[in-house]
């Protein structure tokens, strides 16, 4: 996995039927040392049923060198918590199923909710260009706005380079000189002229691949269309109905509300040893990735998102397309036991995520682990949906 592919893989549960979660390789530093080694923190209701997957996220955190890994999930009526490891490998304090983390690019999920929303409401369409929302935009160099459109930034077949693959930005976010950039703010605009400036990687619709360059003009578009930041619309279309009080969105600020681990990250290659990278300006993200959230509200938001409470059944349907390309912020995959899920997983510096549930909504699962060099998420998910 390159450097770049660690931040800005996410795409979700579709490479699960490939035996591959894609996300973000997440940090390690002194598995399961100290207070709250493995197996500290089981709460919640309904704990019984959920031995499968606490034994998975020990072994994670020993075989990995994670600092530590929480968990929730939701099945039915029922709910379950548990971590593992440690929040801070200097004092040792152990993980909270509690704890607020950067969710990178489960991001995309929330985005693309608001963009369906918005159609369900006749305020823009999936089929509309991204030139007509954002003239100007999207050109030079090949790049043509007027070719490209809504459905195809929310697929990922737009074909737009993602900015993150520059080599100059690469060498920010990637290298020892992220830690000295850290705080630097990055508009929207300033990242797709980043990307802009090369050449699109195919012709619009003619495959699939994966940029964060798509979610950043998608967040664009709604503040476009609504007139108020793509912030602003997740809260109070998603964040204040739901009661995601876990959740915000944090624009250019630097640092995590209370209470939240300590985020160690190896830079995707960049560092031989963990560095801790938990304050940083999510700017470098935005709509593609900038969220902070928790296990619980993870699974709150999916749940309600699969029983139809954020989307008419039309615009689910649509979200959750298994054509062509397949799904819009989301992908859909089977597990080795036959469970269908749907999620997304992201990273982003000393973060990485996953959040998955059933098509019906009644099974959904989260989790974190405070480092960026986690390959292990498949098995997570397979221990928890399959047991």
């Amino acid at each position: 996995m390159t450097r770049q592919g660690a931040l800005r893989r996410g795409t979700g549960a579709a490479a699960m039927a490939a035996a591959v979660v894609m996300g973000t390789a997440l940090p390690a530093v002194a598995a399961g040392a100290g207070p709250g080694g493995p197996g500290h923190g089981g709460g919640g209701h309904g704990g019984g049923g959920h031995g499968a997957t606490r034994a998975a996220m020990t072994t994670a955190v020993r075989s990995e060198g994670l600092p530590g890994i929480i968990a929730s999930a939701r099945t039915g009526q029922q709910s379950w918590t548990t971590a593992i490891g440690t929040a801070d490998t200097t004092t040792g304090q152990p993980r909270s199923p509690r704890e607020r983390f950067r969710i990178g690019s489960v991001t995309k999920m929330f985005v693309a909710t608001v963009i369906l929303q918005l159609q369900a409401e006749g305020r823009l369409d999936l089929d509309d260009t991204v030139e007509k929302w954002l003239p100007g935009v999207v050109s030079g160099n090949g790049n043509d706005g007027s070719a490209i459109t809504i459905r195809q930034l929310l697929n990922h077949t737009s074909g737009l380079t993602a900015y993150d693959d520059d080599p100059g930005m690469a060498a920010l976010l990637f290298t020892p000189q992220f830690l000295t950039h850290r705080y630097d703010t990055y508009t929207p605009e300033q990242l797709v002229r980043i990307a802009v400036s090369h050449p699109p990687v195919f012709a619009p619709g003619a495959k699939r691949e994966y940029s964060n360059t798509n979610y950043v003009l998608a967040g664009m578009i709604v503040t476009e269309a609504t007139g108020r930041p793509y912030a602003a619309e997740i809260e109070r279309r998603i964040i204040g109905p739901l009661g995601l009080d876990g959740t915000s969105v944090p624009g250019t600020a630097t640092t995590v509300p209370r209470p939240h681990a300590r985020a160690y990250s190896k830079l995707f290659g960049g560092s031989a040893t963990p560095v801790d990278t938990t304050e940083l300006n999510p700017s470098m993200a935005g709509a593609a990735g900038g969220i902070i959230s928790t296990t619980e509200d993870l699974t709150r938001f999916l749940s309600a998102l699969m029983r139809g409470r954020l989307l008419p059944q039309a615009e689910l349907d649509e979200m959750l397309t298994t054509e062509g390309p397949g799904g819009l912020g989301i992908s859909g995959g089977r597990l080795s036991c036959g469970v269908e899920v749907w999620g997304h997983d992201g990273g982003i510096h000393g973060s990485s995520t996953l959040a998955l549930t059933t098509r019906d909504g009644r099974h959904a699962a989260a989790f974190n682990t405070n480092a960026d060099w986690f390959t292990g998420k498949l098995k997570l998910a397979e221990a928890e949906f399959c047991g």
